[in-house]
């Protein structure tokens, strides 16, 4: 089975959030809970419905992730944006997700990484 995380929207403010290992919501992809079986999928789907109903979160859905080097990230490129902010300069980034706009240039610094130095 494919890894898989449960995101939505937070209702009093709109940002996007991932279920948290604690049953929360978590702005960050890397505190997000990574479900890896159809059983705890479907039961976090339920717990993911329960918080919609209580109106923590809209339409929370589940998403496929990988591990890469221990990092968890989004399959597809529609979740990455949601997770780490828009793909057009890395000035635009969640402030976070410094290492979603990695140089091409292993030599060469990101312009995010500058910012925060």
């Amino acid at each position: 089975m494919a890894l898989h995380i449960i995101t939505g929207n937070r209702l009093i403010d709109g940002l996007v959030v991932f279920l948290a290992e604690d049953g929360g919501w978590t702005e960050t992809l890397a505190a997000s809970r990574v479900i890896e079986d159809d059983e705890e999928l479907a039961q976090m789907k339920t717990l993911a419905a329960a918080a919609a109903k209580a109106a923590i979160v809209v339409e929370p859905y589940p998403i496929d992730v990988t591990r890469d080097d221990g990092e968890v990230r989004p399959v597809r490129y529609r979740e990455r944006i949601r997770a780490f902010g828009p793909s057009i300069h890395p000035a635009f980034a969640k402030q976070d997700a410094a290492g979603h706009f990695a140089a091409e240039d292993d030599d060469e610094e990101s312009p995010v990484s500058r910012k925060r130095a």
